[in-house]
């Protein structure tokens, strides 16, 4: 057993080397604690190396301006593989590997069909242009035909993988999936785990309880093959889930229609989701200064290779490391903060200028340890409905003891808030937990969206923290470059936010969510009626800015934030005589 030793954190870690890992991760440990790659790497396909290769040719001969790598990652093949191996590989090539770029763009054409092909646009079921019922609380004009087109775009995102996907899957990199999906829209091309609780809740304000259904079938199947949630529906995401939120989207959806066939068929998925994330890699235990023992949870990645999808982007990120082994350790860290679902941040980073110090793994995450919570709570609710009287007992108390690691491992009473803490390490034999992280993040006060606690002392340090903008809750207070960093503000942590406030029962704090979403509907407002467009995030200062930052350009579509605006506007309504405009 290897020993974590104090510095401020008042607990002691034991955190044993010898993990318990699933069949799936099955993996040789080390007894060091200084080496940190000696996880678990799943098996990938030949066609996603190969598109890496075509992925890099592609970078050498069109350069980097507007160069998005996942789109070569996303192509499906017309012919097998062995024989486009053979057409590549007969292509001129200069010395730094680039071929010309009329070449490369009729082998492209000849040997590939398109970044999103293997999806087919479908008319969701339960679309209806204007539903019955729809958004009742909202008495403003403006603001109706604005949600309504919003509400049109469910028709833009939804798909289903093309008959082929399950025919040939040798030539995809799109996963066969059962049921249409929402996708998040522009390079988001395929359903995406975390991004679609907020579909959902958008879904459930549209009154298309069939889609949403169908969205929720897509997950459980993932994790009936693959033993979690996958990141999103692609090969290349095999080696990692993201925040755990299968459980939240059954439960919204239940609340909404009751339908106990459900409950009972994501039962067994949901049990082995919580093993995933409670086992093996994922678990850390922690002994407190009191004796008392606390099981949580972390993000780690089963992969320690530059990302398919960014595989260009992750090798230059690394090209600073001369070692082999630290390259290895970062792309570990890298693909497990794709994990968190915060790609990037300086939340996760030692340096908050060096995106090689990123050390997610050997972080204590106060947003999943929440998320993992309300899976327990909801597992125990669904087990009663579901008449698994003991499960409901298991998992009771297993929330009970998680929930006491937040008061004991998580809460900072001097800042009123939970804080993330990170676990580094010292040498061989000891690691050393030297300090909860006293940054601002949105993430800080997600606990409260799970249960009320100490409702008043959170909200009085969220109105102090400067994360609430005058158009939504920034990120981080950093400016960082990083696209989960300030100025950006994102719709999930602003519904996450603004929920956990409107019900924690305090009139003033309620008060104070519905402030925030007046903010946030505004901003996405004016951008839509500037661009045409929902985007993915916002400049939370500046009134209708589109964020900015991180690895890729702005993304429009966009499944979660279309969502946000319409669970808000169902839950706030807009009176006639508000102002829209900012």
């Amino acid at each position: 057993m290897t020993k974590i030793c104090v510095k401020n954190c008042n607990f002691t870690i034991i955190f044993s080397l010898f993990l318990l890992i699933l069949p799936i991760m099955s993996h040789p440990q080390t007894k060091k604690c200084s080496v940190l790659d000696a996880g678990p790497v799943t098996s990938t396909i030949s066609l996603i190396s190969f598109l890496e290769q075509v992925q890099e040719t592609a970078l050498n001969t069109f350069g980097p301006n507007n160069f998005d790598p996942k789109l070569y990652i996303d192509f499906s093949l017309k012919s097998n593989l062995s024989i486009t191996q053979q057409a590549f590989a007969k292509l001129s090539r200069a010395q730094n590997g680039a071929v010309s770029a009329d070449e490369l763009r009729k082998f492209i054409q000849d040997y590939f069909n398109g970044a999103g092909d293997d999806l087919i646009y479908v008319k969701p079921a339960d679309f209806v242009a204007e539903p019955n019922g729809f958004l009742p609380k909202v008495k403003n004009s403006e603001v109706r035909a604005w949600a309504l087109q919003v509400h049109a775009l469910w028709k833009n995102l939804s798909r289903e993988a093309s008959p082929d996907v399950k025919k040939h899957p040798e030539l995809h990199t799109l996963l066969p999936i059962p049921e249409p999906c929402v996708i998040p829209g522009s390079r988001f091309r395929e359903v995406y785990y975390w991004d679609s609780y907020w579909v959902i809740r958008g879904l459930l304000a549209s009154h298309m309880h069939k889609t949403a259904t169908a969205i929720v079938t897509n997950l459980i199947y993932f994790v009936e093959k693959y033993g979690y949630v996958l990141n999103g529906a692609r090969a290349y995401y095999t080696n990692r889930s993201q925040p755990p939120l299968l459980s939240s989207m059954i439960h919204e959806i239940y609340q909404r229609t009751g339908d106990k066939n459900l409950i009972k068929k994501a039962l067994p998925a949901l049990l082995k989701e919580h093993e995933f994330w409670n086992s093996g890699i994922h678990k850390v235990t922690i002994h407190d200064s009191k004796g008392g023992s606390h099981n949580l949870s972390r993000y780690y990645a089963m992969w320690n290779k530059p990302r398919p999808e960014s595989s260009t982007t992750d090798k230059e990120t690394a090209s600073t490391l001369s070692d082999a082994a630290d390259k290895q350790k970062l792309y570990r860290e890298v693909a497990s903060t794709a994990e968190s679902g915060w790609d990037f941040s300086t939340r996760w980073m030692r340096n908050s200028s060096d995106l090689t110090t990123l050390t997610t793994t050997t972080i204590l995450p106060v947003d999943l340890n929440a998320y993992v919570l309300k899976m327990e709570l909801d597992i125990a609710y669904f087990a009663k409905v579901a008449g698994e009287n003991n499960i409901a007992a298991q998992f009771l108390k297993a929330s009970q003891s998680r929930e006491k690691a937040f008061n004991s491992i998580f809460w900072n009473e001097k800042m009123s808030q939970w804080l993330d803490c990170w676990i580094t390490c010292k040498d061989d034999q000891t690691w050393e937990a030297s300090h909860q992280n006293q940054h601002l993040f949105a993430s800080n006060f997600v606990p409260l969206w799970i249960k009320p606690f100490d409702s008043e002392k959170v909200m009085k340090s969220l109105a102090s923290s400067g994360l609430v903008r005058p158009y939504g809750i920034a990120t981080s207070l950093t400016n960082s470059g990083q696209q989960w960093d300030y100025p950006n503000g994102w719709a999930p942590m602003q519904h996450i936010i603004i929920e956990a406030l409107a019900k924690s029962g305090s009139k003033e704090a309620y008060l104070m969510a519905e402030d925030i979403a007046i903010r946030w509907i505004r901003t996405n407002y004016a951008s839509y009626k500037t661009t045409g467009e929902m985007h993915e995030k916002y400049n939370v200062d500046k009134c209708g800015d589109i964020g900015g930052g991180g690895e890729y350009i702005a993304q429009t579509g966009f499944g979660w934030t279309n969502g946000v605006v319409l669970a808000l506007l169902e839950e706030f309504g807009w009176p006639q005589d508000r102002k829209l405009d900012c």
